[in-house]
């Protein structure tokens, strides 16, 4: 991943360095950097506006000649659905890879590409991926059990409580239910 340039002021001192502070401290720092991300980015969309990531993609794509449907696209060429699925598997390999050398640099870069292929990909498809992904949000917010907490599997994965709604897909596209 390039540089960008910019770099982020931080403050250095015993009162941050003690260990009590350090919760405090990533705290600030995060709040530091969500305070750039809104000065970079200007505006934050609204409700059935497409999110920046769609947008910025869109852009790519529009820019590159790659496809961008409006409406979902129930063929899709044999070829353009292996690109993309080989555009997947090769920044997952790249986060594989990154994960395990221990590269906090190269994780972001790789969430950051395959945030950046899957929204392509969605591109290609005709799907609106921020729909979906409020979608399955509401969903995911239906897992706690019955007492209000969340229901874990032993390795921290979140089952489906009892109150579980799986998400509607079909109807974000607007098709028929399966």
């Amino acid at each position: 991943m390039e540089p960008t340039g910019h770099t982020e002021g931080r403050h250095i001192g015993a009162a941050h360095t003690r260990p009590e502070h350090k919760e405090a401290e990533h705290t600030e720092a995060a709040l530091t950097r969500g305070r750039h991300i809104e000065a970079r980015q200007g505006r934050v969309a609204t409700a059935g506006e497409p999110s920046r990531a769609a947008r910025q993609v869109a852009e790519f794509h529009r820019s590159y000649g790659l496809p961008v449907f409006d409406v979902p696209q129930h063929e899709v060429d044999a070829g353009l659905v292996a690109l993309r699925q080989s555009l997947i598997d090769e920044e997952v390999g790249e986060l594989r890879a990154a994960t395990a050398a221990g590269d906090l640099v190269g994780v972001a870069d790789a969430l950051a590409d395959i945030v950046y292929v899957a929204y392509g990909t969605a591109h290609t498809y005709g799907i609106d991926l921020d729909a979906v992904l409020d979608e399955v949000h509401a969903s995911n917010m239906t897992k706690l059990g019955s007492d209000g907490a969340p229901v874990r599997r032993a390795d921290g994965k979140v089952l489906k409580g009892p109150d579980y709604r799986p998400p509607d897909i079909a109807a974000v596209l607007g098709l028929p239910a399966r």
